[in-house]
């Protein structure tokens, strides 16, 4: 009797699957190798510059703007695909009847954050740093849409046109354009790295991916109109193919292999083999296909770390406070809210990131890869990963805070149901 209700344990206990050996490794020793990737990956940039830039130039390009780079989204599908054969697809239409966490992220999302990011990025990069970045500095960005027939020594805005090395470009104040990079950082909120976030949080799956398409299509609605009105540009083209692009690469994909494989392999091979034998061979990959696309993302901007640490900084610290602002508030108004803990940790998590191809695609497209802008967004990139890494660790030390509703059963308790 005693074998038989062990036996029957592990079909009833996919935490196993969380909490398994190999990751718990992983994850006891996580900021350790955050650190180590990162050092590797600037190290690698250093040494073997041709092959960080022939890896970074490998990407899908829209209008010239680099909106999907295939290493990192080999890396990405690495990272996601384990999340997404989990999922139970039946909770995915439970949860989207959670109204709560949903309309807590759409308002933060979009009330919130890209006001908030607009205030704080105002604040440090035009008064605190001004001084440090440069009174006189210049950025000299791309025209904008539709202004080519301005003549040299016009103002548009706070910029001026002028010739630039044989082309007619604006020169506007440096500060302006690190701005504007923040600013098209603050309009995206992530959908696609939220799901690791969700999972490495022990959070609802489910919930997390109604939240990601949810997002997704305000994003298709209002990044537009609220970009243009941040900005000051009246009108901010829509980047359609890049945010289309993006999603159906970094979600979609993942998606759907993950939907079809599960299905199939428990159709074949039966749910005990799929979660003993089949999940534990996924359980530690997607750390490692984080802490991969960490070496990617700092071999690819080791020589810009490196040649602008001080800027870097001057953008980083306004992110990073942006970044915990938005944390605390959602995780503050889901404690309110009495959300469950596995509700509360990806609704806290989807604004406090960023979909940063999107913004990096778009800062591209309107000032050119050289800008300041464009320079901003790839901070949003470099200081993501460890910051909501460091997140999760908080939201993993403070499940006690919240009501665990079911048990604390969660989308992955039941995904192999």
């Amino acid at each position: 009797m005693a074998d038989n209700n062990h036996t029957e344990k592990a079909p009833s206990s996919p935490a196993l699957s969380k909490n398994g050996k190999g990751l718990s490794f992983f994850e006891k020793y996580l900021t350790v190798w955050v650190i180590l990737c990162i050092g590797i990956g600037i190290l690698l940039g250093r040494l073997a510059p041709g092959l960080a830039k022939t890896l970074d130039g490998a990407a899908i390009f829209v209008n010239d703007a680099p909106v999907v780079s295939i290493p990192i989204a080999i890396a990405l599908f690495a990272m996601m695909y384990p999340i997404m054969v989990k999922i139970d697809f039946a909770q995915v239409i439970k949860a989207g009847k959670s109204l709560k966490p949903v309309g807590l992220t759409l308002f933060i999302n979009w009330a919130i954050k890209p006001f908030t990011m607009y205030g704080i990025s105002l604040l440090f990069l035009g008064t605190i740093f001004y001084g440090l970045i440069g009174p006189d500095a210049l950025d000299y960005v791309k025209m904008p849409l539709g202004m080519t027939d301005l003549a040299v020594g016009d103002q548009y805005g706070s910029g001026t046109v002028v010739l630039h090395e044989g082309v007619k470009m604006l020169a506007v104040p440096l500060w302006r354009s690190y701005l504007a990079g923040c600013i098209l950082l603050g309009i995206a909120p992530c959908t696609a790295m939220v799901l690791v976030w969700g999972y490495l949080a022990r959070g609802n799956d489910g919930l997390t991916l109604v939240m990601v398409a949810i997002n997704s299509l305000f994003m298709l609605l209002l990044y537009g109109p609220l970009g243009g009105f941040l900005l000051g540009v009246g009108s901010l083209p829509v980047p359609w193919q890049a945010l289309l692009l993006s999603v159906g690469i970094y979600v979609a994909l993942p998606l759907a292999a993950g939907y079809l494989s599960r299905k199939w392999l428990i159709k074949a091979k039966g749910v005990v083999w799929f979660q003993e034998k089949f999940l534990h061979v996924l359980t530690p990959i997607t750390i490692i296909a984080l802490l991969v696309t960490l070496v990617l993302l700092f071999s690819f901007k080791g020589d810009v770390i490196i040649s602008n640490p001080l800027t870097i900084l001057w953008i980083a610290i306004p992110l990073f406070i942006q970044t915990n602002l938005i944390f605390w508030l959602g995780y503050g108004l889901s404690k309110t809210l009495r959300l469950r803990y596995q509700d509360a940790a990806p609704a806290a998590m989807i604004g406090a990131s960023n979909h940063f191809e999107v913004a990096i695609a778009t800062a591209v497209m309107l000032f050119g890869l050289q800008s300041g802008a464009a320079l901003a967004t790839v901070v949003g990139v470099l200081i993501e990963v460890p910051v909501m890494l460091l997140l999760v660790k908080i939201c993993l030390r403070t499940q006690h805070w919240f009501p665990a509703g079911n048990g604390g059963a969660s989308a992955k308790e039941t995904a192999a149901a």
